[in-house]
């Protein structure tokens, strides 16, 4: 018996330690329950919830509530101080028991713990008696029981054993007195609120919640018997006023609530009054098939009731709400026919007559107001039950009519459960033609829908009825299905296995037809795996296929044969086809997995996709406001295919093995329970394409059969033509050093044989370097190395050939050789050869962008091979290491040549011997080298200069024809058995005299020892001729009157770093002598914008033409500038090297025909060399001008 909680009070950590002893020892022992009014005494056991103690849970004023009443207040206590009592324990206690007396509860008790312990580490401790005493003199006077010691309660002794079993007597005695008094008042209260029941204002319902809490209560203590009267006495109550209503009366307690609650009320009494019938276990004992006749009598009655009050739109209308008692009806009478022997082969004997008589007699007589009906339920019964015709008709009226009503309204799996039913009938009747029918029909259900228990049943009974039919083949198949099912036993499973076993030995025996079968309920084949991997083989050579079935046979199995149909097709040209064109879309690994299935279950709902939801809000336009949410499916086309009819079927249609002359075979296998491995091996014959379509495993003259093999599986058999291919072994071929090329021969059909050659012809510029340790390493075609042999090289004039070792075909010959390209031309030749825009080449952008790129060499190189009659051309590409520019410095009339040369591969090179020859060989000119002598290192991507003085003794001519020369080699090689060809360069230096020299000078203003910034400044620029006249100054700009000649030329001063700010005209044009030492100067003025060392600004010197040249018209127009105003280009300077400047209007000039008629001057730059700056790189210092701004600079 398990009471409502008692609360707990004192030391909470006290009780938390005795907690699991005490609600372990409190049921053990039983109690005697004594009750009032004389009813008999019970042995009970007591279960308590404790919790701790809370006003909040002591009853208020006129709750009656049974279930939540504290029935006894226990307050916890360990003191053993008088010092501590008096000041705490006393006043805690105190205050416990007003809050009590306030609440009018006096069920209550006060609990002492005492201990050794505590005992010992005090020094003024009274014996316990003194504690105990005080508590029962301050607050038990009259109660001295309601005060208990519990001494040592956690120590394992004789002496807290017995204070336990004191302590735990007292409390079951308390607990158990308050529960039966306030037991005993919630009944007196209950009995005083029934006999209320004829006054107004009286509420059945709260009557109800009373009186059920009471039931509860006699639940909650296992008194079942007496929470059935409980609920018999409120079932007879409400009878009552339910018949007085009916009669008349007039009573108010349907006032307050409505019929459905008291509806709601009277199913949950009745639910209640059920459950406790179940917990007392009362039985009720009635005749075999006496419950099946009330049932189906019953359902018959409502639908009868039914039928009369309604018409039949109504009845049609509620079909989905009545099919239940039309199943129920059915189902019933199925249990009666069975029972009474009415659908047995034989018909009743006489035991069911017996039994049928007993129940007829037991249904009584008819009921008068149906007596008179010709169809009344009774009589159905009566004459379903009278003889085994009746009961058929009957049966299959009710049947055909349930499965009719379940089909109408769309719940297809019960009318497919009703037919399975009917199927059972037909087959106890002997009639399995019609069995068939609703077993077939329910499989293809369960199998569309994945039901694989229901499969299995369904199986079985189908195998049966199959059986009797004859039906050899399907039989076979459903057995086939059933002997791999999981579901079944054992010993089920290898029964249906032995029967396709001993039909196959029946057939070997009498040699008949042969039995074609799905495979898939035999075994299942779930991986391949070719050896190659690749699955490309040539012809000759040999081929495995690895299969992996599963058995799904619970028995080993005698195989006779298992045969892969293969369908051979060649395309057209696919002999031409190599290997690694074939095994492009192949598995990487060689094994394909063929996706699994269960077995006569291939659309389980455990392969579908889970569901995949999202959700969908649709918000108004206007405020935004939510106007309709809902739920999404995004995976909807993968749930609700459309499933195929034949999918789901397990009669074989049409099954079919395809003829041809390729057929791989295994004979005389033995197929264990699970995995098993069978391998094919294959000798390749003839070139094609060959797919795997069907897999057929004989058994006797049964065949299980896969019709498709899928995914779709193939493998190739390719013949091959020889082929030839040449391969640099780096990333790029470095001209003018030693470069080793890969030679792969792949021999196809072709066997090698002794004596054949590869027959190169030999380039001047490309000679093949020979080295005796050379190796030629023969490849089977799977890159397996076979073996090993010394490559010969004969090389003559005109042909090197390469003797190739014996190699059988269908392998691979590789060997290794070094070549060297020796360019004849030179750098500049390679250079104009490569360029196709000479346009472009002109401009200095598209120069520093070809400068950081290698110019490359395309060599060409005719093979004869021994399989061949015509020759095979192969091109290498070489890229030169190098690139060289060249460039014209002047220090006064000394001339210097330097060039520049940059590596632009990833090796370093080690030059030597550099050297600069003029082509013409003048003896008058000295080429002097002022760099040392020594080798030198360029590293990648580094450049390196070379530098020589020009010196001459007699006049030279306008240009110079110059080749430059240096020797190099790897840095990091050893030293080679054969001489490298040195690097040249070719170029020509034109105009390289200086005809004049420029000398600018500033000065600062008067009475100031320095420029100052915002001061004008005064700039000279002192223009001196140095040599006599030339033939380069013999153009349009020269006069020449009286042996005096002259010339035009235009300076302009410009400053491009902004740090000047020319004042006035800072261009003009003078007319220069053309003498030695002749001087012209020009002042201007100039400002200093900044303080510090400013460099000089720019003065640039040009040829001044006039308009009537008839040369210009044949020059470039990027070579001339049409001037207006006498301004030029700020880029002067960038296109200086390219022999021509350019103006902001130029192209617009000569583009446009505006100033067609206006006769227009042009400037023509000088050539490098030509003049001389001498000011150049000079600065001059400028101090601040005076400053009133003070600028505050706090230092901490």
């Amino acid at each position: 018996m398990s009471l409502p909680y008692p609360p707990c009070a004192g030391d909470q950590n006290l009780f938390t330690s005795l907690y699991p002893t005490l609600s372990q020892q409190l049921p053990r022992e039983p109690m005697e329950w004594r009750r009032s009014y004389g009813r008999a005494p019970k042995m009970i056991h007591l279960e308590s919830n404790f919790v701790q103690f809370k006003e909040e849970l002591l009853p208020k004023e006129g709750n009656k509530a049974l279930l939540t009443f504290p029935f006894l207040h226990i307050y916890w206590t360990e003191c053993c101080d008088t010092e501590v009592y008096k000041t705490a324990v006393k006043d805690d206690i105190t205050k416990w028991q007003n809050v009590l007396k306030a609440h009018s509860s006096v069920d209550w008790l006060i609990v002492v713990v005492e201990s050794d312990a505590k005992k010992k580490n005090k020094t003024n401790i009274l014996p316990r008696t003194s504690i105990v005493d005080k508590i029962r003199n301050d607050f038990c006077n009259k109660q001295s029981d309601r005060c208990v010691v519990l001494s040592d309660p956690l120590k394992d002794s004789s002496r807290s054993q017995e204070s336990w079993n004191a302590f735990l007597t007292k409390l079951r005695t308390l607990l158990l007195m308050s529960f039966t008094k306030n037991l005993g008042k919630f009944e007196d209260d209950m009995r005083t609120l029934r006999e209320k029941r004829t006054e107004p204002g009286w509420s059945f319902c709260e009557y109800f919640m009373v009186q059920e809490e009471l039931a509860f209560v006699f639940e909650m203590l296992q008194q079942f018997e007496d929470a059935l009267v409980q609920y018999d006495e409120l079932d007879a109550l409400f009878s009552q006023y339910v018949v007085n209503f009916g009669a008349g009366g007039k009573f108010n307690m349907f006032c307050s609530k409505s019929w459905a609650v008291l509806c709601v009320l009277r199913v949950n009494s009745s639910k209640r009054f059920c459950c406790l019938i179940l917990s007392v276990h009362l039985q009720v004992s009635v005749p075999p098939g006496a419950l099946d006749c009330w049932v189906f009598l019953s359902c018959l009655e409502v639908l009868q009731r039914i039928e009369g009050c309604c018409d039949r739109a109504q009845i049609d209308a509620n079909v989905s709400h009545t099919v239940g008692l039309w199943s129920y009806a059915t189902e019933k009478l199925k249990s009666l026919g069975y029972l009474c022997g009415l659908v047995s082969e034989k018909g009743p004997n006489s035991e069911d007559l017996n039994r049928t008589v007993d129940l007829l007699a037991g249904l009584g007589a008819e009921r008068p107001e149906t007596a008179n009906a010709s169809q009344s339920p009774y009589k159905k019964l009566k004459e379903a039950l009278s003889s085994v015709e009746a009961f058929e008709k009957h049966y299959l009226d009710l049947s055909h009519a349930t499965i009719e009503m379940y089909t109408n309204i769309g719940r297809i799996r019960s009318a497919k459960l009703v037919g399975k039913d009917l199927a059972e009938f037909y087959m106890r009747k002997k009639g399995p033609q019609k069995a068939e029918v609703y077993l077939q029909g329910a499989l293809k259900t369960y199998l569309a829908e994945g039901w694989a228990l229901l499969v299995t049943h369904t199986r079985k009974q189908l195998a049966e009825c199959q059986k009797q039919l004859g039906q050899i083949e399907n039989y076979l198949q459903t057995s086939s299905l059933l002997a791999g099912d999981n579901h079944l036993t054992e010993e089920e499973r290898k029964r249906f296995c032995r029967e396709i076993l001993d039909f196959t030995n029946q057939q070997a025996e009498n040699q008949g037809q042969k039995v074609l079968l799905p495979m898939h309920s035999f075994a299942q084949l779930k991986t391949l795996h070719f050896d190659p991997p690749n699955a490309v083989v040539h012809v000759g050579g040999k081929l495995s296929i690895e299969l992996t079935l599963l058995s799904q046979m619970p028995i080993p199995v005698q195989v006779d044969q298992v045969a892969i149909h293969v369908h051979f097709s060649i395309e057209k040209n696919s002999y031409r086809k190599t290997a690694e064109w074939l095994t492009k879309h192949k598995t990487s690994n060689g094994v394909i997995t063929f996706p699994s299935e269960i077995a006569g279950l291939p659309l389980s709902r455990n392969n579908l996709p889970a569901l995949e939801l999202s959700e969908m809000y649709e918000r108004s336009p206007s405020d935004n406001s939510l106007n309709t949410a809902g739920i999404i499916c995004k995976n909807a086309h993968m749930l609700l295919r459309r499933q195929e009819s034949s999918s789901s079927l397990d009669v074989p249609s049409g099954l079919t093995l395809e003829d041809g002359a390729h057929v791989l075979k295994c004979s005389n296998l033995t197929l264990e329970p699970g995995d098993n491995k069978i391998t094919f091996n294959i000798q390749a014959k003839e070139p094609g394409t060959y797919t795997l379509r069907q897999l057929c495993t004989s058994v006797g003259k049964v065949q299980f059969v896969l019709l498709h093999i899928y995914p779709i599986v193939q493998y190739d058999v390719y013949s091959q033509e020889p082929q030839l291919k040449v391969e640099p072994m780096t990333e790029s071929l470095l001209a003018g050093i030693p470069q080793k090329v890969k030679f792969t021969v792949t021999t196809g059909h072709y066997t090698m044989k002794s004596g054949d050659t590869l027959q190169l012809s030999n380039a001047d510029a490309m000679p093949i370097l020979y080295h005796p340790e050379s190796k030629a390493v023969i490849y089977s075609n799977t890159r397996e190395k076979i073996s090993e042999s010394s490559l010969r090289i004969q090389s003559s004039e005109k042909i090197t050939s390469i003797s190739l070792p014996v190699a059988p075909a269908y392998h691979v010959i590789e060997f290794e050789l070094e070549v060297m390209y020796l360019p004849s031309a030179t750098e500049s030749a390679v250079e104009k050869e490569n360029i196709t825009n000479k346009e472009n080449h002109r401009k200095n952008k598209e120069k520093q962008k070809q400068d950081n790129c290698m110019a490359t060499v395309d060599q060409k190189v005719t093979i004869d091979c021994p399989w061949s009659i015509y020759s095979t051309i192969i091109a290498l590409t070489f890229c030169i290491p190098f690139n060289a520019k060249h460039s014209l410095l002047s220090a006064g009339k000394r001339k210097y040549v330097q060039v520049c040369v940059q590596n632009l591969s990833e090796l370093c090179f080690q030059l030597s011997d550099y050297s600069l020859k003029n082509s013409a060989e003048c003896t008058d000119l000295q080429l002097v080298p002022l760099n040392p002598a020594d080798q030198q290192v360029v590293f990648s991507k580094q450049s390196i200069f070379f530098v020589w003085e020009l010196k001459w003794t007699k006049e030279l001519p306008l240009s110079l024809q110059c080749l430059f020369s240096v020797s190099f080699c790897p840095a990091t090689s050893e030293e080679q058995s054969f001489t490298l060809k040195p690097f040249t360069y070719e170029f020509q230096v034109e105009n390289f005299f200086t005809l004049y020299h420029v000398k600018t000078e500033i000065f600062p203003p008067l009475d100031a020892e320095y420029c100052k910034t915002g001061s004008l400044c005064s700039l000279e620029v002192s223009i001196t001729r140095l040599v006599e006249l030339s033939e380069v100054d013999r153009d349009e700009a020269l006069t020449e009157s009286d042996g005096y000649c002259t010339t035009k030329l235009m300076y302009e001063v410009v400053d491009n770093s902004s740090n000047w700010a020319v004042c006035g005209k800072s261009s003009g044009v003078i007319s220069m002598p053309v003498a030695p030492r002749a001087i012209h100067k020009v002042h201007m003025e100039v400002m200093p914008l900044f303080a510090g060392y400013l460099p000089f600004p720019d003065v640039r010197l040009f040829k001044y033409l006039p308009h009537h040249s008839a040369h210009s018209m044949q020059l470039d127009a990027d070579s001339w500038i049409e001037n207006d105003n006498l301004s030029v280009d700020k880029n002067v300077d960038e296109q200086a090297d390219s022999s021509s400047i350019r103006s902001r209007g130029s192209l617009h000039s000569t583009a446009s025909g505006e100033h067609k008629g206006l006769p227009m001057p042009r400037l023509q730059p000088f050539s490098p060399g030509q003049v001389f700056n001498s000011s150049t790189g000079m600065q001059i210092l400028v101090i601040p001008s005076k400053d009133d701004h003070v600028l505050e600079v706090n230092v901490t």
